[in-house]
C-alpha cells in the first residue's frame, strides 16, 4: 500500500511541475490580436470553400467518367 502511494505522490509532482513549466512557457507566446485571428479565420473559412467547390467538381467528372467507361 506504501508503494501505490509513493508512485501516486511522484506522479502528483510530476504532473504539477509539468503545469508549472507550461504556465511559464504560455507566458512567453505572443497571441495574435482578436483582427488578426478573424482575417485568419476568414482566410481558412474561403479556402476551405474553394478547395471544397474544387475537389466536388473533380469527384463529378471522375463519376461521369467511371459511369461512361463502366456502362
Amino acid at each position: 500500500m506504501e508503494e501505490i502511494k509513493e508512485k501516486v505522490k511522484i506522479i502528483i509532482q510530476k504532473v504539477t511541475q509539468f503545469l508549472k513549466e507550461a504556465k511559464v512557457e504560455l507566458k512567453k507566446v505572443t497571441w495574435p490580436t482578436p483582427k488578426q485571428t478573424m482575417a485568419s479565420t476568414a482566410v481558412v473559412i474561403i479556402l476551405v470553400f474553394i478547395i471544397s467547390i474544387f475537389l466536388g467538381i473533380i469527384d463529378f467528372a471522375l463519376a461521369k467518367v467511371v459511369k461512361h467507361i463502366l456502362g
